[in-house]
């Protein structure tokens, strides 16, 4: 067998131990890249999941979903004077000062007249 650096099964070990590495590689990453790490950033970047409470009738309510945020807005039952409270916030607001939920109202339709 010949020790030598150029023989072909050392070449083709190094190879295939390359082939391996990189493989190892990109599993690393893509699960690195899939990985969700707990801390104020995960919260911000989950806005799509927030969730609400909202006073009404003076009766705090909820948790609720954007789209069902969407829905109280239309009813009327949200309004700019409302108070509301998501985790992440030290204190009621109310939804007028609030971007998330001025992007909301934005979002739902116009009252349909014929």
């Amino acid at each position: 067998m010949d020790n030598s650096f150029f023989a072909v099964d050392k070449l083709v070990e190094f190879g295939l131990s390359m082939a391996v590495a990189q493989q190892m590689i990109q599993s690393m990453n893509q699960s690195l890249n899939q990985m969700k790490v707990a801390g104020p950033s995960s919260i911000q970047n989950s806005s799509s999941q927030e969730i609400y409470y909202v006073i009404i009738d003076e009766h705090q309510a909820g948790p609720f979903t954007e789209q069902q945020m969407i829905g109280l807005i239309n009813d009327k039952r949200v309004t700019k004077s409302s108070y509301v409270w998501k985790p992440g916030l030290l204190n009621w607001q109310l939804a007028e000062k609030m971007p998330e939920i001025l992007k909301l109202v934005v979002l739902s339709p116009p009252p349909f007249n014929k």
